[in-house]
């Protein structure tokens, strides 16, 4: 699969910006659940710290006894907050607010006052701030905080904490894209040959893609699609082969009976013994019978060609040679005087040679100089002409006659096979005599195309490839 590669760089540009869009989206909730935790609530929760030396920047002492501003008092009550003062010579309870719980001690050894500092006192998270001869020590509600009792780390771990969490990511990235790489390869793995399948159901060759895995309806339903084109296209190949069967068989038919009508029919025209109306009726059939051979070999012709059942004699051949001698035998078949044929090729200064079937391009020019004529009843005059490009031979065919509306022509260009038979408004014999033209030139690997000549009439192009440097001397 040549998108393949394409394939896996955009699931990892999608994981790689799935990734930094998880960092950010982190990040962005780590601050929100950061400011919604120690948002100030209570008016201690940003830093308990803070909290109490501001509370101890307001408590004095006079005549020995501790004082704290009566607003202060309030708030401590307010915030659900206790205090005592440790006297620093007897380690004892100094001063101490009124909502004291009754368990909280009065009194407290060094090692205990040790603790306290970094901890709890039954349960109560505390916070000291030293103050005049003695220790402030506040308890905040029991679930208010949660201390880090003897948090130790080492200075070699401290310092490389910036490694390390960059050791931690790229761990965590390189685990995804592996978890990401084995699970898209899987995926992949399944996808291959269910793109294969559907690749190969237009032309083939169609294989049996395997129903597993979570693509399976898929696969299923491809096999199914597989069965139907194939069973259609041997009912095609059937019907195809019937088709030209029945023609072959038809042409076989119609000859025998046919060439003894034309027989009768020259004889009686030639026949003395007949009234000149007698003879000209027996003219009539004549050449009714001849147009009926030539419809006969038209058909077979293109039956041949589109089963490619026609043989290809290729020869090299001086291509402006063979046009004036097809455009010379064209003329001398009783051409009617007011039809002429301009040659306007120009008089190359080397020779075109080229690989044709002469008789098969005999017939393609043939019939487009028929077609202008067949189709200008009036009179026309045709204009054949040589053009050399760079990879082809163009040979173009046009007259100045009634030419060819809009609709007809795109009618005509749409259609694959030229046979407008649904159109009573364009005339079905523009179709036979083009599509034989068209096989041909598709059995040299050609283009035709048509348009509306300069003239105001009908004009024919028809590319055959020409290689300059092997063909042209």
């Amino acid at each position: 699969m040549k998108n393949i590669p394409k394939f896996i760089s955009r699931f990892i540009g999608l994981l790689i910006l799935s990734i930094l869009l998880l960092l950010v989206a982190n990040t962005v909730l780590a601050v929100v659940i950061f400011q919604q935790q120690f948002s100030d609530k209570a008016s201690y929760s940003s830093s308990p710290y803070k909290y109490t030396q501001n509370i101890a920047t307001h408590i004095t002492k006079t005549e020995g006894n501790y004082n704290l501003d009566e607003q202060f008092m309030e708030k401590l009550e307010t915030d659900h907050v206790w205090g005592i003062i440790l006297d620093e010579d007897h380690q004892k309870v100094a001063w101490q607010t009124t909502n004291l719980p009754e368990n909280i001690p009065l009194s407290y050894s060094l090692s205990e006052i040790s603790e306290l500092t970094l901890g709890y006192v039954k349960g109560y998270p505390t916070y000291t701030s030293e103050i005049e001869q003695g220790l402030l020590i506040l308890g905040f509600p029991q679930k208010s905080y949660w201390k880090l009792i003897r948090p130790t780390w080492t200075y070699r771990f401290i310092a490389n904490t910036p490694q390390i969490l960059f050791l931690v990511l790229t761990v965590n990235l390189v685990v995804i894209l592996f978890i990401y790489l084995w699970f898209s390869g899987k995926l992949i793995r399944s996808v291959t040959p269910i793109v294969d399948g559907i690749k190969n159901l237009p032309a083939g060759p169609r294989k049996t893609v395997r129903e597993k895995g979570v693509l399976l309806e898929i696969a299923e339903n491809i096999n199914q699609t597989s069965k139907v084109l194939e069973e259609q296209e041997k009912q095609l190949a059937k019907k195809e082969a019937a088709r030209a069967d029945w023609i072959a068989g038809i042409s076989h038919d119609i000859r025998t009976p046919l060439s003894m009508v034309l027989g009768y029919a020259s004889q009686l025209s030639n026949s003395s013994s007949l009234l000149t109306e007698e003879k000209s009726k027996a003219k009539i059939i004549l050449q009714q019978s001849q147009k009926i051979d030539k419809l006969v070999n038209d058909l077979n012709l293109s039956s041949k060609l589109e089963y490619s059942m026609q043989p290809m004699s290729r020869k090299r051949i001086e291509l402006i040679s063979l046009l004036r001698k097809i455009i010379v035998e064209f003329l001398n078949n009783d051409l009617e005087e007011k039809y002429s044929i301009n040659w306007q090729a120009e008089e190359a200064s080397n020779t075109v040679f080229i690989q044709l079937d002469v008789e098969l391009f005999k017939r393609a020019i043939t019939n487009l100089l028929q077609n202008a004529v067949n189709h200008n009843p009036d009179g026309c005059n045709i204009y054949v002409s040589v053009k050399q490009e760079e990879h082809a031979i163009a040979v173009v065919v046009e007259d100045d006659g009634i030419g060819i509306s809009e609709t007809q022509l795109n009618q005509l260009k749409q259609s694959s096979h030229y046979m407008i038979s649904r159109d009573e408004n364009l005339d079905q014999r523009h179709g036979l005599g083009l599509l034989i033209v068209k096989q041909i030139v598709e059995a040299h690997e050609g283009n035709i195309f048509l348009a509306k000549s300069p003239y105001d009439g009908f004009s024919v192009k028809i590319e055959i490839p020409w290689n300059s440097s092997s063909e042209y001397q």
